[in-house]
């Protein structure tokens, strides 16, 4: 590697690893660092954003929608705009290669370094799926993209502190329990999934991207030129049906959560009910916390509060719509299909253990 290409390279590493650490830092790092003395002083962190301090989310209307999607809306704006900054910076700044050999073997090490890249990470499924996508143009493997979705949101060390302060340790415990196998399990089945025809057309991809990155006097011309150009190309793909859903979605509320009472129970039907709807509902990071407290104080039962807990952060409609075009659709039922069944499980581990 030439001079000239070795600072090239260095320059676009620095800007990258400068974006993600100080937008990480002002986005989600101090403020959840401060957040953590609220919760602990307060046993709260604000209302539910899914229905306030009501029993019941409003009827369904053009207000219902649009309030919802405002207050959603300023909640992530930030987040989502550093998604799509690092989505595209993966793969403008990035050497071509680089993630697919970091990332792109469908064996169960490349779920693993996902996983664990996605901790300090701490993002919605929303404002994660933009890189997702990102990691999907540059070869990540299919398991791995998904083992770092999936861990923004379940193993988000914040949201496992504000847990414990606020619901309690025990729920904070079950959270880590299932939230492990779920970010490494389901990543690892999907790579299983993977079939020896893509395998190999994976591998030959990084062999020649590797063969590429290898070329003495080859550059990237205009590297930032063409990250303002994949930015916005994200942007006006991606954000528009996200708006939709997030609309669609803050209107159904009604039709999606029932007046929440002691009616609520720890039957089997409700665990199953909450379970869906949970994995289809859009939240904030975080979010479950508050609106889990307010329907247990209003008398639900423990089994579909725990499904909630696993299934409202990981994924939901709006942020399966965004990666859909990364994933084959048996990829994205396979995954919607294991969070339901990972919050099934744990609404009927809570009412075993009676949590």
């Amino acid at each position: 590697m030439n001079a000239s290409r070795q600072s090239d390279v260095t320059l676009r590493w620095a800007v990258f690893l400068t974006i993600a650490i100080v937008g990480l830092f002002y986005v989600k790092w101090f403020p959840y660092y401060n957040r953590a003395f609220v919760a602990a002083d307060q046993h709260s962190i604000g209302n539910s954003i899914l229905m306030g301090t009501a029993a019941a989310p409003p009827a369904a209307s053009g207000d219902a929608a649009f309030s919802y999607a405002l207050a959603y809306g300023k909640a992530i704006w930030q987040a989502m705009v550093l998604g799509l900054l690092l989505g595209s910076g993966i793969q403008a700044l990035l050497p071509a290669d680089w993630i697919a050999r970091v990332l792109g073997k469908t064996g169960f090490g490349t779920v693993a370094v996902a996983g664990i890249l996605s901790v300090p990470s701490m993002m919605c499924t929303c404002c994660a799926a933009p890189v997702v996508v990102g990691l999907r143009e540059r070869k990540a493997s299919p398991g791995a993209a998904i083992a770092f979705w999936l861990g923004n949101t379940v193993l988000n060390p914040a949201t496992l502190v504000f847990m414990g302060f606020v619901l309690g340790w025990n729920w904070t415990a079950l959270r880590i329990l299932l939230g492990i196998p779920m970010v490494f399990g389901l990543g690892h089945l999907i790579n299983l999934m993977v079939t020896p025809k893509e395998a190999a057309a994976a591998e030959a991809h990084i062999a020649a991207l590797a063969a590429a990155s290898e070329i003495p006097g080859l550059t990237t011309p205009n590297a930032f030129v063409r990250w303002i150009e994949i930015f916005v190309g994200m942007s006006v793909r991606l954000i528009p049906e996200y708006i939709v859903l997030v609309l669609l979605l803050g209107a159904a509320r009604a039709f999606l959560f029932p007046e929440i009472g002691p009616g609520i129970d720890n039957s089997i039907g409700w665990i199953v009910a909450f379970a869906v709807v949970g994995m289809l509902f859009v939240i904030p990071t975080a979010g479950e916390v508050p609106i889990i407290q307010a329907m247990l104080a209003l008398g639900m039962g423990v089994g579909p509060a725990a499904a909630l807990l696993m299934t409202l952060p990981p994924v939901s409609l709006p942020s399966l719509a965004m990666v859909s075009g990364s994933f084959r659709l048996q990829t994205l039922l396979t995954v919607a299909g294991g969070v339901v069944i990972f919050g099934i499980v744990a609404g009927l581990t809570a009412v075993g253990f009676r949590i």
